[in-house]
């Protein structure tokens, strides 16, 4: 069991560093490659439309080769994404950012019906630390990626790639669990009453959709806001750091805490609101940015965790949990797909980043209102 949980831990940690490590040097890669503001926030966009598109695509293929192989052959579609982006065309870099994103699209929704199925009795913390090393990864990618290009004198593209040792790290380490359930396909018959008919799904998926956007919109952004400042690359990297360092923290913690109060309503509202205040923050006194990105960070970070947890809470099986995940993910991500696209394009419109926060701490309103809907002490009937 501590094997399958280090292994779990393993794997989150690889669904973002590929992802969050292009933000610290998309400068460098829009000079080398012309890319505008929109070209940016489309390759930013990119993995996390793949997430929604996989996301209805994940619970068949784990049905059909098991969570544990289905896993497996994702994360060697991870690695040949990341090393397919060392080639030199443009296209080949959004070719292996879309293999990137498939892969990272399927994981995310096995994993938590992995949870549900084999941690049931220790869902609070075991969803805290998968959420957590998810989080950590995101903060180690955006904290490195910058040093390790300076300290070694690469380009952005074998840069990129270094996070291809994480992977095959996580592979190794996977072998025995797929090799240990090789024909475990899950049992259970598909939920006969479908969870899109659900006020609780539905509600629990405008949260995930929306603490997505807040979180990837920040993620491909944050450094060109503290850059368009004056802030040097490297320092602008470790604001994204501690925004993600932040998070961290908030994952590993906040869904512990969550299993222990009769619901999760106060918990899901109270830090979506502190998140829309950080953002508000940076446009009326940007000279506290560092408490302003703490208190962005607590958003997602909290709400990734929370999300999770109740996918697990809500659902009153692990089919049901697959269906719930993939549901949630599917829709959730097309919404954060939306994020980096529009934010970019309004910062390209008005040469201001005033506006394009406003508008994203608008969008943690029915953040707010989805979490008050899905925090409630209820599951969904099977």
């Amino acid at each position: 069991m501590i094997v399958a949980a280090v292994s779990i831990m393993l794997v989150a940690a690889n669904l973002r560093p590929a992802v969050v490590a292009i933000s610290p040097l998309l400068g460098d890669i829009r000079h080398t490659q012309h890319l505008g503001g929109t070209g940016a926030g489309l390759l930013t966009t990119l993995p996390v439309l793949c997430f929604g598109l996989m996301a209805p695509v994940a619970p068949r293929i784990g049905r059909r080769l098991g969570i544990e192989r289905a896993v497996f052959l994702s994360l060697l579609v991870l690695l040949a994404g990341v090393l397919v982006r060392l080639l030199a065309p443009t296209i080949a870099l959004f070719i292996g950012t879309l293999f990137v994103g498939v892969a990272i699209g399927v994981v995310n929704v096995l994993l938590p019906a992995l949870i549900k199925r084999d941690f049931s009795t220790h869902a609070g913390v075991m969803t805290g630390l998968y959420s957590m090393t998810l989080s950590c990864g995101a903060a180690v990618a955006a904290g490195l990626t910058v040093p390790i290009r300076d300290s070694t004198g690469w380009a952005w593209r074998p840069t990129l790639a270094v996070w291809a040792l994480l992977v095959v790290a996580a592979l190794v380490l996977w072998v025995p669990q797929t090799l240990g359930r090789q024909h475990h396909v899950s049992a259970e018959r598909p939920t006969s009453r479908s969870v899109g008919r659900n006020r609780i799904a539905w509600a629990l998926t405008i949260y995930m959709g929306m603490q997505s956007l807040v979180f990837y919109t920040v993620i491909a952004w944050l450094p060109a806001y503290f850059s368009s400042r004056g802030v040097s690359d490297a320092d602008a990297g470790w604001m994204l750091a501690l925004f993600s360092i932040v998070g961290t923290l908030c994952s590993l913690v906040m869904p512990i805490i969550a299993t222990r109060m009769r619901d999760q309503r106060l918990l899901a509202v109270g830090t979506t609101a502190v998140c829309g205040i950080g953002l508000l923050g940076l446009v009326i006194a940007p000279a506290a940015s560092i408490l302003w990105v703490c208190l962005i960070g607590i958003g997602p970070g909290t709400g990734i965790g929370l999300a999770l947890l109740m996918m697990v809470l809500r659902a009153s099986t692990t089919e049901q949990t697959s269906q719930l995940s993939g549901m949630a993910q599917t829709i959730g991500y097309v919404l954060a797909a939306v994020g980096p696209i529009l934010i970019g394009a309004l910062h390209d419109a008005t040469h201001s980043w005033s506006v394009a926060l406003v508008v994203l701490a608008v969008f943690v309103i029915p953040q707010g209102v989805g979490g008050l809907v899905a925090g409630a002490d209820r599951r969904i009937p099977a």
